[in-house]
Formats: C-alpha cells, structure tokens, sequence
C-alpha cells in the first residue's frame, strides 16, 4: 500500500508565514525559512510554499526568501503563486522547487499546464483549485479566492489532468481553517473524477481529522494542512505514530 504523506502548508505574505480562516483575516506565524527548516527535521513529508499575494498583486513570486527557504529543506518542495509561464516554472525551479503548484495561471492560460508538462514532466506540474460552495455546486475561485471563476470544479480538475497535472492540491474554501475535518464531499469526488493523486487541504483541526480522512477515502494520497502545525495543535509525530496504530501507511 503506498504510504500516505503529511504536508504542512506555509502560506507567506511579505516574506512571512500568515495564517487565517476562510482565506480571511490573516494573522502572522513565523519566518518561512525557520518553519521549512523545523519541517524538515521533524517528520514532514513534504512541503507546500505558497506567495499567496504574488497573484493578486499582479507580480513574480519573492525568489530571495524562496531559494534561502529551499536551502533548508530536505524533503520535497512544491511552490506557488504567480506562475503565469513555463518561464515562471524555470525560475522557481531554478530556486530548488521540486515541484510547482499553478492555479491562477492555468485559469488565465489552460495551455500552461499542457506546456509545463511537456517541458519538465506531469510529475513536477501541480495543480492547485480552490473551491466553494454556490448555491450547491462546486465552483472554482481565483487570486487568493477572491473572485469566481463560474468553472465547475470537477469538469476544471479533469480537464487539466487530461492536459498533463500530475497531482492536484483540493483547497476547500469551506473548511479552511475551521478546524472541523476535511471536505470529504468534494474530495470524494476529484477522487472519482481523476486518477492522478490527490492532496486534500483545508479543515484539519484534529489527528482523528487526518484518520477519519485516510480511512474513509482511500484513494487520497496526502494530507495538507497549516495552523495546526504551525501553532503545536498538532506534532507530525504524534500524527504518524497514530496512523500506524490504524494501519494506516506512513513514514515515520
């Protein structure tokens, strides 16, 4: 069985680490390259880096913080916001990205996807959705979730696995930061539409979170969260030595 892996989700605005619930009202946690580096040395599987402003501001992600950030890591790192070209995908690779999470970038040119895919491979293209309820479908929000795209999440999410995203990050806007579990939901049904892995983000407030996620959707490859690591709700290796007590697969 393929071990699940544990993500913790740096979310950095002016060279800080914020987080906030909703997607709103942020609050300041910590220096991106500190907190990479306790990660690293502390269980994580992997690391998300997102610049959460570098799309709604119109600009190229912060390289500086990003490569000291990258110097520190030794596991595998996905980073995000404000890739708009395959440009864009170079220079963050460039940085010591393993990988490169795309949202708005796709949304504003599909073909980018297509693109990456062929120049570096499916596996280092990540696509990265965040979705919301509207009146009771799944919709697609861009620029920090700050404006609806009118896309139907699961037709966008299978439209750019068929163009050549390797893995696809589920933000759910509904249950960010609320602390009360993933969104099984829609979760269920990226894992239905897709055959790529799938990241689940987005409401973990407890261990049993992260259990009750693995053990009623099989078919999810990883779990991604942020305050809940970054405040000490949770340690990754209280985490993990309770997923192998649920047999559930793990790094430990």
């Amino acid at each position: 069985m393929i071990t699940k892996r544990i993500i913790p989700c740096l979310d950095v605005k002016n060279g800080r680490v914020v987080k906030g619930v909703n997607f709103e009202g942020l609050r300041d946690v910590s220096s991106p390259v500190e907190l990479a580096k306790f990660y690293s040395e502390n269980g994580a599987d992997e690391l998300v880096f997102y610049d959460i402003m570098a799309s709604s501001d119109g600009r190229k992600i912060f390289t500086d913080i990003l490569c000291e950030t990258a110097s520190k890591v030794f596991i595998p790192l996905t980073v995000g916001g404000g890739i708009n070209s395959v440009g864009d995908f170079d220079r963050v690779l460039n940085c010591g990205a393993d990988k490169v999470s795309v949202n708005s970038g796709a949304l504003k040119n599909p073909d980018l996807i297509y693109d990456a895919a062929k120049l570096y491979g499916s596996q280092c293209v990540v696509l990265s959705v965040d979705v919301k309820r509207v009146d009771g479908v799944f919709r697609v929000f861009a620029k920090g979730g700050r404006e609806n795209t009118g896309l139907e999440a699961i037709e966008w999410i299978r439209r750019c696995t068929d163009n050549g995203a390797g893995e696809i990050v589920v933000n759910s806007m509904d249950t960010d930061g609320v602390k009360n579990g993933f969104d099984l939901e829609l979760l269920e049904k990226v894992c239905d539409a897709v055959s790529v892995p799938v990241i689940a983000s987005g409401g973990a407030g407890k261990i049993e979170d992260f259990i009750t996620l693995f053990k009623k959707l099989p078919k999810v490859d990883a779990g991604l969260a942020a305050s809940v690591f970054h405040f000490g709700e949770i340690k990754i290796s209280d985490l993990k030595r309770k997923m192998a007590l649920e047999g559930i697969p793990a790094r430990v």
